[in-house]
């Protein structure tokens, strides 16, 4: 099972998917727990680069996503699903596809397009995208410090990727205590 944890950020996703995988692992299931950008040596780097580095311009922001995001899926992903393991992810696609396609302005079907070319086709069985309102950051990244309105296209994005594609990605109240918003996740994955 490959299930995937989507929002804006502050909505809880890193939470969610390390108690996700608590359960299953405590299922008897192996679980590969990763997340995007990261995940491989090349694939943290990246992740510094983004959210650490220097300004860059869109298409530079989104291929860098799409470049990390390959090599995890290649390396990490499919050899995991292929012993049967589950994989939680926190992040994939569908935040290039938000964050790049949305809020960047980038059009969604072009960076959909281009991660999964990256990926080889390689979508979730489930993605868990948590809505509501979110927690400030600590520190904020280079993506994070964006504005209310890049905020909004993103949050948007992720509804209208969850109104064409429900049959994989589920919206889920992220409101209520961390107890709540767990049941909800684990009923939407069908836990």
């Amino acid at each position: 099972m490959f299930v995937t944890f989507e929002g804006i950020d502050g909505s809880g996703k890193t939470t969610q998917a390390a108690l996700l995988a608590e359960w299953a692992a405590a299922r008897g299931l192996e679980v590969v727990a990763v997340r995007e950008p990261g995940g491989t040596p090349l694939g943290e780097r990246v992740r510094e680069l983004l959210l650490e580095g220097p300004g860059m311009t869109p298409w530079a922001e989104a291929t860098l996503f799409a470049a990390a995001r390959a090599e995890l899926a290649e390396r990490v992903i499919r050899p995991a699903l292929a012993r049967g393991a589950w994989v939680i992810c926190d992040r994939y696609i569908d935040s290039s596809v938000a964050f790049q396609g949305g809020g960047r302005g980038l059009g969604l079907d072009r960076i959909r397009n281009v991660s999964l070319f990256a990926t080889d086709g390689l979508l979730p069985d489930r993605t868990i995208v948590l809505v509501g309102i979110p927690r400030a950051p600590e520190v904020a990244d280079r993506i994070e410090v964006e504005g209310d309105g890049f905020r909004a296209e993103v949050a948007n994005a992720f509804l209208e990727i969850a109104r064409r594609e429900p049959e994989r990605v589920a919206l889920v109240d992220a409101a209520g205590d961390v107890a709540e918003v767990a049941g909800r996740v684990w009923g939407a994955v069908g836990a």
